[in-house]
């Protein structure tokens, strides 16, 4: 993906909340001359063991991930072999009015992460279960509320001698935007402070939501 330079910006605030909220990324790494690289959109969490604060750039944090055994993606994947992670969204619309300027077209708008780390494959059966648990938990608390799962222990088990988790060391990060095609920096700084206030927004209030519930 093509990102101009002017909408690049260091790792901070709300996209490291879009990091812990999302939890689906797409891993890409490098394979042979043979197979080209590998792209494959799976679960990737925070390592919950993790519990110090992440520095701006992200370096130093840990991140956890599984996939298929049989996808060959998992196969090409090399102790120590650096790869890279995007985390896509969110997305919003920009009103018009925004920009103060007539006339003015809406716009789309997103934003991505691009997270750098070393790969490590996870080969113990219980720590591999204990990733795709952590992973569920994340979906469920994201994504919906009233699922027990004690009750689905023994189909984790079932399942996890078929999945290949692994653990990315991360060395640093970049976070993407697309604002509009404006030229004026006046107006697409004011277009991107929108953005960014509104997206800080959606988290206090997600995360209010989430507090409410029993």
């Amino acid at each position: 993906m093509f990102v101009p330079d002017e909408y690049r910006e260091p790792v901070s605030g709300w996209m490291v909340d879009l990091i812990r909220k999302n939890p689906l990324a797409l891993l890409v790494s490098n394979g042979d001359a043979e197979s080209g690289p590998f792209a494959t959109q799976l679960p990737v969490i925070k390592d919950p063991e993790m519990v110090e604060e992440w520095t701006p750039d992200l370096s130093g944090a840990s991140l956890l991930g599984h996939m298929n055994r049989r996808n060959p993606h998992w196969a090409a994947l090399e102790p120590g072999q650096v790869v890279l992670l995007t985390f896509a969204g969110p997305h919003a619309y920009v009103s018009p009015t925004v920009y103060q300027k007539s006339p003015a077209a809406p716009t789309w708008n997103f934003t991505s992460v691009h997270v750098r780390g070393v790969i490590e494959k996870i080969e113990s059966p219980e720590s591999t279960l204990e990733v795709v648990k952590s992973t569920v938990r994340s979906f469920e608390r994201e994504m919906g509320t009233g699922w027990d799962m004690s009750e689905s222990v023994d189909y984790f088990r079932s399942i996890a001698p078929g999945v290949g988790a692994f653990r990315i060391a991360v060395t640093g990060a970049e976070g993407m935007f697309k604002l509009s095609q404006e030229q004026e920096p006046h107006i697409r700084e004011r277009v991107r402070d929108s953005f960014a206030q509104r997206q800080c927004s959606r988290h206090i209030e997600t995360a209010k939501l989430m507090s409410d519930l029993p």
